[in-house]
């Protein structure tokens, strides 16, 4: 239970994120989004996608709030133990990277961005997966 609880305040925590930068918010936003180069303009994301960011991992709040018992969710059991697997295995992915710009093994390492990722970020990606098969496969 306690992992869901440490994974559902981390959603909290970035899906605040995301609603911060949604709303015009600007602080730590040129650390968060990938560059080519450290004197190259990083890319507009529409407001758009930062909102839906922040609702899906509201939402994945939500549902490791539900698997600790504290919220009950009318969803069928079959997408809940689905969501249970897909979630972590998309942070461990994150974390791995894409072999560009993101995760431990990326090539471009010279930008803020590259530095907040590995110093920050793809941990952190790490961290959320690891304890997300760990809910999963030992109920913990």
């Amino acid at each position: 239970m306690i992992f869901s609880l440490i994974l559902c305040l981390i959603f909290a925590v970035l899906s605040s994120f995301h609603m911060y930068w949604f709303l015009g918010g600007t602080w730590g936003l040129d650390k968060a989004i990938p560059t080519q180069s450290a004197t190259a303009p990083s890319i507009e994301i529409p407001r758009l996608a930062t909102l839906l960011v922040a609702l899906v991992l509201m939402a994945f709040g939500g549902l490791y709030l539900a698997k600790a018992g504290f919220i009950v969710l009318p969803l069928p059991h079959t997408l809940l133990l689905y969501a249970y697997w897909f979630i972590p295995s998309i942070f461990i992915l994150r974390a791995i990277g894409e072999f560009n710009y993101v995760g431990f093994f990326k090539t471009i390492r010279d930008t803020a961005f590259a530095q907040a990722d590995s110093k920050l970020f793809s941990p952190l990606c790490l961290s959320i997966g690891v304890m997300g098969l760990l809910v999963q496969l030992m109920g913990v």
